[in-house]
């Protein structure tokens, strides 16, 4: 006698849920497949399907985000006197870690020293 497996109904939310496994980085669709004992090419089906694959990620959460307004200029210790700046000059600098600074117009070299240092932290 054999033996039959009996045909499951996915509902759409369980598709979507099961969708989403495949999107997670790191995890194929043979993996997601497997943990819920299912043909892959049934999975990549619905990943085909635009009612499933355009669905929002039900593992996405939005952080809540305040605007306020400009506290103005903070203010930097300065353990050195300042030494006065050229009138117009134009300055690029990038840090090792990637991060760029570009300055225009009047420069207090001893703030913009601060500025640096505070970028590679």
């Amino acid at each position: 006698m054999t033996d039959k497996r009996k045909r499951r109904f996915w509902d759409d939310a369980e598709k979507i849920r099961i969708i989403a496994q495949t999107r997670v980085p790191g995890v194929s669709v043979a993996q997601v497949a497997r943990r819920y004992d299912v043909n892959a090419n049934l999975i990549f089906k619905w990943l085909r399907d635009p009612r499933f694959s355009s669905a929002p990620d039900p593992g996405v959460d939005f952080l809540p985000v305040t605007i306020t307004a400009d506290p103005g200029p903070l203010p930097l210790k300065i353990s050195r006197p300042a030494v006065p700046a050229p009138a117009e000059v134009r300055v690029e600098i990038t840090t090792p870690g990637g991060c760029k600074v570009h300055v225009e117009g009047g420069l207090d070299v001893a703030r913009l020293c601060e500025l640096v240092r505070g970028l590679e932290r």
